[in-house]
């Protein structure tokens, strides 16, 4: 069983928030993550889609729904979502998941 990207509650609450004021707000929308290598590093890209792709991980926390496509599930596994909003911005930030 693979470790599947975690969602803090901030997280949980700004993929909420983007998701539902976007015209792409569904019961099946949420939250993409792509990511784009650039030699050592990877950038991800962010958009709200009506659905995920036929290959995307989904990820559905407390209603807050991610999709990865496969390079950036690769990426992030064992990996943590979070979020940070300061003034009507929202930040996320990847860290690696703490072993309990």
């Amino acid at each position: 069983m693979s470790a599947l990207l975690a969602l803090t509650d901030n997280a949980v609450e700004a993929v909420r928030e983007i998701v539902s004021s976007s015209d792409e707000a569904s019961e099946t929308g949420g939250l993409r993550m792509v990511a784009e290598r650039a030699g050592t590093q990877a950038n991800f890209q962010l958009s709200v889609v009506a659905l995920p792709a036929e290959d995307d991980e989904v990820i559905d926390e407390q209603g807050a729904r991610v999709f990865l496509e496969q390079e950036a599930a690769s990426l992030l596994d064992d990996k943590v979502l979070d979020a940070s909003v300061e003034q009507d911005q929202v930040a996320f930030t990847i860290a690696d998941q703490i072993e309990e």
